[in-house]
């Protein structure tokens, strides 16, 4: 388990395990024989994909930032992932109950970002966690009801439909403070509701940038991935992530790496952004 603290704040990698992904969808049209430096494949052309949650105690409020991918994939989909659905037991390992939970946040709808949100009870879909609030962009809700031949079978309805029906789930417009300390900027490229999420405490700040700049190995801003509906703006979202994460030192946590969850960044020699780790695991 992975522990630091913010300022005030204590945060905590949670963790869903891993799933695999295509490598070539991972990164789109960066070739392979360039990719495969930083992320080996196996027989099937797939890579070992992090499914990094962040827990920030403020002493307020307990908030859950992404869920993972959850236990109500259909057999055909856990054949091609492959996900082990540990979410709820790296809870335990952090000493700390779903029901302590106040606020999640979903950067966007992405079966593999909000699979807990929810899960089945009698094969109902009800709240994983039953006392927060959570909070998307109401652009991403639009767009996942639209069910885009493009990108529908990214969305599954029953890991927010419930919420937004009985109330649980608030639609964001636009940049948003959350609680004190935390809140959410939009940085369009992946989807074109991704948001962010920002942790200011102490005079330090964390960001968790979702899929904008999902692992350590598409650090570079022409590293996108091949799922990005609009991935000239990814790309100009992530100079302008950088033009202030690297000078204020942010502390980035990375969604989906498996190796490095989070790191401070800085200019290499080459010229391109890297990651410095920030230390070893404890507990």
């Amino acid at each position: 388990m992975h522990r630091t603290t913010l300022g005030d704040f204590e945060l905590t990698i949670l963790s869903d395990g891993i799933y695999h992904a295509d490598g070539g969808a991972m990164f789109g049209i960066i070739p392979k024989v360039m990719w495969e430096k930083r992320a080996t494949a196996d027989q099937r052309n797939t890579i070992p994909v992090g499914l990094n949650s962040l827990l920030v105690r403020t002493g307020k409020h307990n908030v859950l930032i992404e869920t993972g991918i959850g236990n109500k994939l259909h057999e055909k989909m856990q054949a091609i992932y492959r996900n082990q659905a540990l979410l709820l037991q790296s809870f335990e390992g952090a000493k700390v109950s779903p029901d302590e939970i106040d606020i999640v946040i979903n950067t966007h709808l992405h079966f593999d970002h909000c699979g807990w949100n929810t899960h089945y009870k009698q094969g109902t879909p009800v709240a994983t966690f039953p006392r927060a609030t959570y909070y998307v962009q109401q652009g991403e809700m639009e767009h996942a009801h639209e069910q885009h031949e493009r990108d529908r079978v990214s969305y599954i309805a029953d890991n927010y439909d419930p919420l937004l029906a009985n109330g649980q789930l608030k639609l964001l417009r636009g940049d948003s403070e959350i609680v004190p300390g935390i809140s959410v900027k939009v940085y369009s490229g992946h989807t074109r509701d991704l948001q962010v999420v920002m942790i200011r405490s102490g005079h330090r700040i964390a960001a968790y940038p979702s899929d904008l700049i999902c692992d350590a190995k598409h650090l570079d801003p022409t590293w996108t991935l091949g799922f990005d509906l609009y991935p000239l703006e990814s790309i100009a979202n992530k100079h302008r992530f950088y033009q202030q994460a690297i000078p204020q030192n942010w502390l980035v946590v990375f969604t989906h790496d498996h190796e490095l969850p989070w790191a401070h960044l800085e200019i290499g020699q080459k010229g391109r952004p890297i990651a410095r780790s920030i230390g070893q695991k404890v507990g």
